[in-house]
């Protein structure tokens, strides 16, 4: 069991002269707060912030850093107050700890938005002090290590934010260690068969090959010190996760996976690190289009590495990373490495650019309010950038893969995206959902008239552009609603006799737009031109003395936007339902056919009632442009119920794929409604099947077994991608989904 003496000795290897009373104290404070709480696992629960203090140990942080970890949650789990804490310890302190609690004490109409508030909250104190980030992660690391103790929903949420907002986050910082732990916990927690087989696999190789990899790393050794390179050689297995994520890219089995081995070769000198790269390739012949140097042309968070990948005697390839041990600390430390005090701050001038992508998250989603959208655009922005770009004036631009010419225009000028209508691309034209490339040199071509169109929305990747797109789309489309929704209200308010000017200009809708769910008189009419709110519902608001008096019984007290779905769509579901209520007319997508397991979102149609799609699904991006047409649904606990998937399977075209395939899927009872095999001029075939399952961990063991079958080089589900329709005028037709 981890001791406090055992933090204080590893603070003094690297920090002889620290505040070792402030740390007693706090760790004092800590169990007395602590005292009577257990974990999850029955552990005393001030083993959790020991050990997230012993992790800024060893990442070199200082002793503030320190004392918060051992902090970090007694303002959430403890009555322990942040003026008590101050006073204690100073401001310093109590803000780092502040930063780090979760916001937990107000209500949330969601999970999404207590999560949404609580990041929102950690940018914000970590704009203002790096160390607010390294702690979160810190305490991340340490509940991801012991996470087996949580129930299995419990373990898979977690594991599925780890590696969606936390990896990416010590990613940015360029603490890669950090991040590759993370990675491989989440993996092993939200796939749990698929990280048993290729643990095993790796194992098994790596008992046949270990014999190789100590003589490679001992011939590496020997050819720089023949060449007269002073460095240090080592060799490890890549990370699961890693090569999980390449067999999916390059759609290949597992045993086709060949650069399982990656060897380090550290030196002192920038110099020495080209000349050991001319070493490697005249001793090995080089992977051609393998060779990366990220020393001239550094990562996002400053990154800096030779990577080369090469082929040795029988035919055992690896990989070898050259750099020198500044650039190894920065690799595995990032932001830590560099961790140096000028009057109590961080040095600006080693880690502004780490900083810096922070601030440009919170600029960016300042005005988003809708909680999913937050924490997508916060996914989004926390890839790394991969492709280098360049403007016609030779400026150089870092954005995600898959990034296009629309997201560099939006991030030249928000007018420039606005405005955009075609790009050349190294001089020739093309269109705009071209993906970028390193090295392209793009030219934005512009209309005084052009606007942003919806479909940018399927294949945009930034966060930036997505929300200045929808943001146009949005109040171009509030705009035109209003309009309509006049309209149609008039049209209700004659058959009483009554003006709508006349209303508006007495403010009568005022003392009713909070129960309709609005917050002025044009979103309102805005509601009513989406579609939202039937105009003779609101004029039952208004008037309702009227209708009493019309009606055989009082209509039913209703509010907020539940209440006028019900009174539109009287209808239940079936396996999914609005939360909170059962009797409205629930659909599931059929472009994504979404199944139990599945994180849904929930689309308000007009005329069909409530969509429910996956949150994967690629029409939901252009779909909630207007965050007030989602609505909350949940799965229904349902038995002996079968839901339908579409899958692609790609393969080796072989004699009796099919069979094998289709034999696979009847083992693990899942029912065939069409299939469909069509052999490819490569060499490979496509499989398109609609299949039956009763939930998402069927399905995943489904989508484990099919991916095990020899030639198999990938499975997933497939969705399909449709244009959604405009806002319609009165009285016009309903499209497929609108």
């Amino acid at each position: 069991m981890l001791r406090f003496e055992d933090i204080l000795e590893e603070v003094e290897r690297f920090l002889p002269r620290f505040d070792e009373d402030m740390l007693r104290r706090a760790y004092v404070l800590s169990a007395h707060s602590h005292r009577g709480q257990l974990r999850s696992s029955g552990e005393p629960y001030l083993i959790h912030p020991l050990n997230v203090a012993m992790i800024l140990a060893q990442m070199h942080l200082d002793e503030v850093s320190i004392a918060t970890g051992l902090l970090h949650d007694v303002l959430e789990d403890t009555p322990v107050t942040r003026e008590r804490l101050e006073e204690l310890f100073g401001k310093e302190v109590a803000h780092l700890v502040d930063g780090v609690t979760k916001i937990g004490k107000f209500e949330y109409k969601s999970k999404e938005a207590q999560q949404a508030e609580t990041f929102r909250k950690m940018l914000l104190a970590t704009t203002d002090d790096i160390r607010v980030i390294l702690v979160k992660l810190a305490d991340r690391l340490h509940n991801m290590r012991t996470l087996e103790h949580l129930p299995e929903p419990k373990r898979r949420a977690v594991a599925a934010e780890t590696l969606e907002i936390y990896a990416p986050l010590a990613n940015r910082l360029g603490i890669g260690r950090m991040k590759g732990e993370l990675e491989d916990l989440s993996f092993k927690f939200l796939y749990p068969e698929e990280w048993r087989a290729l643990n095993t696999a790796i194992d098994e190789r790596m008992k046949a090959s270990s014999a190789s990899m100590e003589r490679v790393r001992m011939q590496l050794s020997q050819e720089m010190e023949a060449a007269g390179v002073r460095a240090e050689v080592t060799g490890r297995v890549k990370r699961l996760w890693s090569m999980r994520q390449k067999l999916i890219r390059q759609a290949i089995p597992i045993d086709q996976l060949y650069d399982v081995l990656a060897f380090r070769v550290i030196v002192e000198s920038r110099e020495e690190c080209y000349k050991a790269l001319g070493v490697v390739h005249q001793a090995w012949r080089p992977v051609p289009g393998r060779f990366k140097d990220y020393i001239a042309m550094p990562k996002a968070n400053l990154y800096q590495s030779l990577h080369t990948s090469v082929v040795g005697e029988g035919s055992l390839a690896f990989e070898v990373q050259i750099r020198t041990r500044d650039m190894d600390a920065v690799a595995e430390q990032g932001i830590a490495a560099h961790w140096k005090y000028k009057e109590g701050k961080l040095d600006p001038r080693l880690d502004e650019k780490r900083v810096a992508f922070l601030r440009q998250i919170l600029e960016t989603t300042r005005e988003v309010k809708d909680p999913r959208e937050f924490l997508s655009s916060l996914k989004l922005d926390l890839f790394p950038d991969e492709v280098y770009t360049f403007s016609p004036r030779g400026e150089v631009f870092a954005f995600p893969r898959g990034a296009t010419p629309v997201d560099f225009a939006y991030r030249i000028h928000t007018d420039v995206g606005h405005r955009c209508v075609g790009a050349r691309l190294n001089g020739r034209l093309v269109p705009l959902k071209t993906p970028l490339q390193n090295g392209d040199r793009i030219e934005i071509l512009t209309s005084p008239v052009a606007q942003p169109s919806r479909d940018w929305l399927t294949f945009v990747v930034t966060s930036r552009a997505r929300n200045k797109i929808k943001a146009f789309i949005h109040s171009a489309e509030k705009d035109r609603a209003i309009e309509v929704g006049k309209r149609l209200l008039e049209r209700e308010l004659k058959k009483s006799g009554r003006r709508l000017a006349k209303l508006l200009d007495t403010k009568a809708f005022d003392p009713h737009l909070a129960e309709l769910g609005a917050a002025r008189t044009d979103d309102l009419l805005a509601d009513i031109g989406f579609g939202k709110l039937v105009p003779k519902f609101v004029v039952q608001k208004l008037f309702p003395a009227e209708e009493e008096a019309g009606a055989e019984g009082k209509p039913e007290k209703a509010s907020g936007l539940r209440a006028v779905v019900r009174k539109i769509l009287p209808f239940g579901g079936s396996g999914i339902r609005v939360k909170g209520d059962n009797d409205l007319l629930v659909a599931l997508a059929e472009c994504c056919k979404p199944v139990p397991g599945d994180d849904v979102i929930g689309y308000i149609t007009r005329g069909r009632g409530v969509s429910v799609h996956a949150s994967a699904c690629p029409n939901v991006k252009s779909l909630l442009v207007d965050p007030g047409r989602e609505i909350e649904v949940e799965w229904e606990s349902v038995k002996d119920h079968s839901f339908t998937v579409d899958m692609e399977i790609l393969t080796e075209d072989r004699k009796g794929m099919l069979a094998r395939i289709t034999k696979v899927i009847s083992d693990a009872e899942s029912n065939i409604q069409s299939i469909d095999a069509r052999a490819m001029k490569d060499g490979n075939a496509v499989i398109t099947a609609t299949l039956t399952t009763p939930d998402r961990k069927h399905l995943d063991r489904l989508l484990i077994a099919i991916r095990g079958v020899p030639g198999v080089t990938q499975v997933r589900r497939k969705f399909h991608t449709h244009r959604p329709a405009v806002l319609p005028g009165p009285g016009a037709g309903t499209g497929p989904e609108k």
